[in-house]
């Protein structure tokens, strides 16, 4: 599985996009609410080290999770 930051301009704010191994998007979300997406994809379990990550990654730079 594989996160992405993208940075947002003006009034479009900053997400995030979950990939899996074969880049199918898996969760696109803003990064002040990723709880309802992360439910729904299945990783509400992971929520807050997705956030903590998400902190730390540099945006527009794909990073791969080894979960």
């Amino acid at each position: 599985m594989y996160i992405i930051k993208i940075k947002g301009k003006a009034k479009i704010p900053d997400y995030v996009q979950l990939r899996d191994d074969q880049f199918t998007l898996i969760a696109y979300f803003r990064t002040d609410r990723p709880e309802r997406a992360l439910e729904k994809c299945g990783l509400s379990d992971k929520t807050q080290e997705i956030l903590d990550l998400v902190k730390t990654i540099p945006f527009g730079k794909m990073h791969k999770l080894n979960w």
